[in-house]
């Protein structure tokens, strides 16, 4: 039989699970739109003037990355 600071223990880490479950999709389509982004730059569809949205989507990846460790 378990013991509440057990059950809440593996509730925790359920929660924790589906966190690191979510900022892992999220890494994913933040990484696609850096690479959408490069590619839209090198085919002239961006103006450097937009640089602005990159150093957006970089920021939020350092970020989903600096919360893992």
């Amino acid at each position: 039989m378990r013991t509440k600071d057990e059950d809440l223990l593996q509730h925790e880490l359920a929660v924790m699970e589906g966190i690191l479950e979510s900022k892992e999709q999220y890494r994913k389509i933040v990484k696609a739109a850096i690479a959408q982004w490069v590619k839209d730059l090198q085919a002239g569809h961006i103006k450097m003037q937009t640089v602005q949205d990159l150093e957006r989507l970089i920021e939020l990846d350092i970020k989903l990355q600096q919360d893992d460790l």
